[in-house]
C-alpha cells in the first residue's frame, strides 16, 4: 500500500508569534497522523491509501493574541443533536483557556450576517451557554439557503471579528469556502474553522458526524414502536421513515441495533416493488409465515421508482418523492388484489429525532470537536475542518470534505451486516452486481 497522494495540507494565516500560555507538556506541534483512507470514508478512494493528517491539538506558538481576538459562531442548516454542546465547547475553550473577550452569536444561520433581515448578534459568555447543552435543537436559531459572501465578510469586518467558526452540514462547508475566498481576495486575517454537522452522517471523509449516535438510538425507540404495533394487529405491518436523502446510514445503524427489522430500504439499493424478488412479494411470503413485518425506510429510497422533481429546497437538494406514500399504496393494493387482511401503522420520527439532546457518547464529541476548533484557530489555521477520523482529531481541509456526499457502501461489511440481519438478500437491488468488487 502507497503512501497518498490526496492534499491534506492545511492553509494558515501567518508564521504564529506568540507564545501560548496553556499550561501543558503536549502540544501538537507538527505531529502528524497516518490514516488507512479508503471508499467507505471517500467515494473518489478506489484504492485504500496511506494519508498523512494534521493533528488537531493546542500549539505552543499561536497567531492571534488572544486576549485581543474576537469571535463568531454560526449554526445553519436542519438541527442536529448536540449543536448547543459545540457551541457551548467552543464558548468555554475560548473563554477560559484563551482568555478571548468577545465571542458573538450569529441568529438563524448565514441570515444573521445580512442586514436586511434585521437579527442581532449576541454575545456569548460562559453564564450565556453554562445550561444550554441539556437542551436539543440550537440556541442561536437556523437557517437554510446562500447568502452572499460579499455581504458575509463585510459584516466581519464591520465587526472586527477574527475568527468564524461555522456549523453545518454540506451546504455550509461549501458556503465556508466561498466565504474564505472573498476574506483571502480581500487580503483579511480572518480564519474560517468548519464544525461539520449532518443528522444523514454523509459529509465526505467524516467516518461519523456528531448526533449520529443520539440519532440512531432515538430511531430504535421509533422501531421498537413499530414492532409493538405490527405485532398487535393480524398481518401487522409497522413501518417507520427515517432521515437519510442520498445515504441510508441511520436506517442501517438503527437495522442493526435492533433485530426486529426484516426490509430496510435505502438510497444506494434500488430496489423493485413486484416480480422475482420483488418487496411486495416478500413482504406477502412474511406475513403468512410470521403474521407481521417492520419495515424500515430512509427518506431518499425508492426515487427511481417515484416521479421525478426539478425544483430544490432553500438549501439547493433536490426535492424528493415520498417514499411513505408510495409503500403504503403499493402494499395496500397488492395485499388486497391478494385478499390478505392488513394493517399498516405508519410512523416518522425525523422532527422528534433532529430536536433532542445529545446523549453521553455524541456530548463528549462534541466537547472535544468544540475545544479543538479553537485550538487550531488561535494558531492561524483557516479554510479547514476539524473532524475524527479513526478515534483520531485531526485537521482536514474543507475541500476534501465538499468534494462529494458520503454514501453506504453496498460492499461494506456494514451492508453485510444489515442483509444478514434482516435476511432480505434475496431482494432484487440489496447485493453488489455479479462481476463487480466484492
Amino acid at each position: 500500500m502507497e503512501k497518498s497522494a490526496l492534499d491534506t495540507t492545511i492553509s494558515t494565516l501567518g508564521p504564529c508569534k506568540m507564545e501560548s500560555r496553556l499550561p501543558y507538556r503536549t502540544w501538537a506541534d507538527d505531529k502528524k497522523i497516518q490514516i488507512v483512507v479508503d471508499d467507505e470514508l471517500a467515494e473518489e478512494i478506489s484504492e485504500p491509501q496511506r494519508v498523512d493528517f494534521e493533528a488537531a491539538g493546542p500549539r505552543k506558538k499561536l497567531y492571534f493574541d488572544s486576549s485581543r481576538a474576537k469571535c463568531a459562531i454560526v449554526t445553519c442548516g436542519g438541527l442536529c443533536p448536540g449543536i448547543n454542546d459545540v457551541i457551548r465547547a467552543v464558548v468555554m475553550e475560548a473563554h477560559h483557556a484563551y482568555h478571548v473577550p468577545s465571542i458573538i452569536g450569529i441568529p438563524y444561520g448565514l441570515e444573521g450576517f445580512i442586514s436586511k433581515f434585521g437579527h442581532n448578534p449576541v454575545e456569548l459568555t460562559p453564564q450565556k451557554v453554562a445550561d444550554i447543552h441539556r437542551f436539543g435543537g440550537t440556541m442561536l436559531g437556523s437557517s437554510r439557503g446562500p447568502q452572499p459572501p460579499d455581504e458575509i465578510v463585510d459584516t466581519l469586518e464591520r465587526s472586527n471579528v477574527n475568527i468564524l467558526f461555522i456549523i453545518g452540514g454540506d451546504g455550509t462547508m461549501k458556503a465556508a469556502q466561498a466565504i474564505n475566498r472573498e476574506i483571502r481576495s480581500r487580503g483579511l486575517k480572518i480564519s474560517v474553522i468548519g464544525i461539520p454537522k449532518t443528522i444523514d452522517n454523509d459529509i465526505n471523509f467524516i467516518s461519523q458526524s456528531f448526533g449520529f449516535e443520539t440519532a440512531v438510538y432515538k430511531a430504535t425507540e421509533a422501531i421498537e414502536c413499530a414492532h409493538t404495533e405490527a405485532c398487535g394487529t393480524p398481518n401487522g405491518i409497522g413501518l417507520v421513515k427515517l432521515m437519510g436523502r442520498e445515504s441510508g446510514f441511520i436506517a442501517a445503524q438503527s437495522t442493526l441495533a435492533l433485530k426486529d427489522v426484516n426490509f430496510v430500504l435505502i438510497p444506494e439499493a434500488q430496489f423493485q416493488l413486484e416480480g422475482e424478488g420483488g418487496l411486495l412479494p416478500a413482504i406477502e411470503q412474511r406475513l403468512r409465515e410470521r403474521g407481521h413485518a417492520v419495515i424500515v425506510t430512509a427518506e431518499g429510497a425508492g426515487q427511481h421508482l417515484l416521479a421525478h422533481h426539478t425544483e430544490t429546497d432553500p438549501s439547493g437538494n433536490r426535492v424528493l418523492g415520498n417514499v411513505a406514500d408510495l409503500l403504503r399504496q403499493e402494499i395496500k393494493r397488492y395485499l388486497n388484489h391478494k385478499k390478505i387482511e392488513h394493517s399498516v401503522k405508519f410512523i416518522d420520527p425525523s422532527y422528534i429525532i433532529r430536536s433532542v439532546p445529545a446523549q453521553a457518547g455524541d456530548k463528549v464529541y462534541c466537547g472535544f470537536l468544540g475545544q479543538y476548533a479553537v485550538h487550531a484557530a488561535m494558531a492561524g489555521r483557516t479554510d479547514m475542518v476539524v473532524a475524527k477520523l479513526q478515534d483520531r482529531y485531526v485537521h482536514l481541509p474543507l475541500k476534501l470534505v465538499t468534494t462529494s456526499r458520503r454514501k453506504l457502501n453496498i460492499y461494506s461489511d456494514l451492508w453485510r451486516a444489515v442483509l444478514e440481519s434482516t435476511g432480505q438478500g434475496m431482494l432484487k437491488g440489496m447485493l453488489p452486481p455479479p462481476g463487480k468488487r466484492q
